[in-house]
């Protein structure tokens, strides 16, 4: 008996503790009137958030456009005429100063450097210079703001994709999303706090892994849920045959009492976790049906999407999908769009990824817009680092690669508190960041304080050590906040 109760109180921790409990009769007529259900008991069961913000957030929800395999900072927004200007020239030794190569390009003998292929314009009052691959973007640049002086240690695509999704180089740690659950919690009880949606174009892919949404060691009700092509949005979400609704409720509340007397036993949190998730299932079962019908979109949204958004799985439709779960709220929505790691063919496979995302990235900037939920929905647009200003292997004028290049890459950022403009500056070779740096533990510093949480907070004890998305650096970009 006493062991239990002693293994009871280390599961009992701080955040529980003090998402219970009240701190003050000041806090308790507070929390009761911004939350009712706050002391109730109903606030868990309802899937609501476990606590209120650090301060009042700009934003409520994220949707975050990751475009796997890093595309080219290079053709898209960081406009670099010098290199058209020294096309097949070498490098300066001085600006690369000895920093790290992947294996592809260690190797080489020469690092021609190589100007984009496509033309670039300015647009909007910031007068931001984006790529002709870009033109529906080009169009909403006013509403975005373009980070040109992204940086990371990680030069090979996993380790640095999983550093932009978790904030470690390593595995076996909570992704963005299962941050984001753990500390606020859904708005929506029939569905997942955090979900995620893929989609795959044309060009050379690099895989993505459950891991990239993962709980780490955070309960496992914060883990991302997958959202699918398919005729079945999520998988074995449907009762099994020969079993009606009334008896699928039967059996949870019977397999709901087992697991009490599990819990009761060896006081293990997972066991709860996992009648929550048995819930949720049951609970997703008419809503999921819901948010994915896009038989009652309007034809002008269609239109605004394009036609890919009739295609289920395509980038189009997930981004579609996006906005419906987005504005019924899901906290955060991870869309993973493969495809753009150009070592070679560059100029013709990233016409192709661009092609795919444009259009569809700026329709859901708009739509958002139009509908009042920009400026409580954070949008996010880029991959996990940057490309080279050099060619990687041969090259002509209109047919070359680039290898990885974290030192310095683009990124947007959209709604959510965010100020439009462009924010950092690279060289004038698109090498090294001359102004304004942004490391990735700043990205996450700056998107928790955008919903209202401070990073430094945020922390999770395992394994005798507080964690945190930050880990032990990060600070907020105040510049780019509105």
């Amino acid at each position: 008996m006493e062991k239990n109760i002693l293994e009871h109180g280390l599961n009992f921790n701080r955040r529980r503790f003090l998402s219970r409990l009240s701190l003050g009769l000041g806090s308790v007529a507070l929390g009761s009137l911004l939350i009712p259900d706050l002391f109730t008991g109903a606030m868990e069961e309802a899937g609501l958030p476990p606590g209120i913000p650090d301060f009042a957030p700009k934003a409520k929800r994220v949707i975050y456009l990751f475009q796997n395999g890093a595309p080219s900072q290079l053709e898209s927004f960081d406009y670099k005429p010098k290199l058209r200007e020294m096309m097949g020239q070498e490098l300066p030794p001085s600006i690369r100063a000895g920093q790290r190569l992947t294996g592809m390009t260690a190797g080489q003998s020469s690092f021609p450097l190589v100007g984009s292929y496509y033309d670039f314009k300015q647009y909007g009052q910031s007068r931001a210079w984006i790529s002709d691959l870009f033109p529906h973007t080009a169009k909403v640049v006013d509403d975005i703001c373009i980070i040109k002086s992204m940086h990371t240690e990680a030069i090979n695509h996993d380790p640095a994709l999983t550093f932009f999704q978790t904030g470690a180089q390593q595995g076996n740690r909570p992704s963005m999303g299962a941050w984001l659950s753990y500390g606020l919690g859904s708005e929506n009880k029939n569905l997942p706090a955090f979900t995620v949606l893929l989609s795959r174009g044309k060009g050379n892919g690099q895989g993505v892994y459950s891991k990239l949404w993962t709980n780490g060691f955070l309960d496992s009700t914060h883990q991302g849920v997958q959202f699918s092509s398919g005729e079945d949005p999520v998988l074995y979400l449907k009762d099994p045959e020969g079993l009606n609704r009334f008896e699928r409720r039967k059996m949870l509340d019977k397999l709901a009492e087992m697991n009490e007397m599990s819990y009761q036993e060896f006081n293990d949190p997972e066991i709860t976790a996992k009648v929550q998730q048995y819930e949720m299932a049951y609970r997703m079962q008419t809503a999921v049906p819901e948010v994915t019908d896009i038989s009652k979109e309007p034809d002008d949204i269609i239109k605004l999407y394009g036609p890919d958004c009739l295609v289920p799985g395509t980038f189009a439709a997930n981004c579609l999908l996006a906005r419906k779960l987005s504005e019924n709220g899901v906290r955060f929505v991870q869309l993973y769009h493969q495809g753009w790691d150009q070592h070679g063919n560059l100029p013709n496979e990233m016409a192709g990824q661009a092609k795919d995302v444009d259009q569809a990235s700026a329709a859901l900037i708009t739509d958002l817009k139009q509908r009042g939920l920009l400026d409580e929905t954070l949008v996010i647009w880029g991959g996990e680092f940057g490309r080279t200003n050099y060619s990687q292997g041969a090259m002509t004028k209109d047919n070359y690669g680039r290898d990885h290049h974290p030192r310095c890459f683009s990124i947007w950022m959209a709604g959510g508190g965010i100020k439009p403009g462009v924010y950092g500056e690279s060289d004038e070779f698109g090498y090294n960041i001359i102004k304004d740096p942004v490391h990735v533990n700043d990205f996450h510093a700056t998107v928790l304080n955008q919903l209202g949480l401070n990073h430094e907070k945020l922390t999770f004890k395992h394994l005798g050590r507080r964690y945190r998305l930050t880990d032990v650096a990060g600070k907020v970009i105040k510049d780019i906040i509105a």
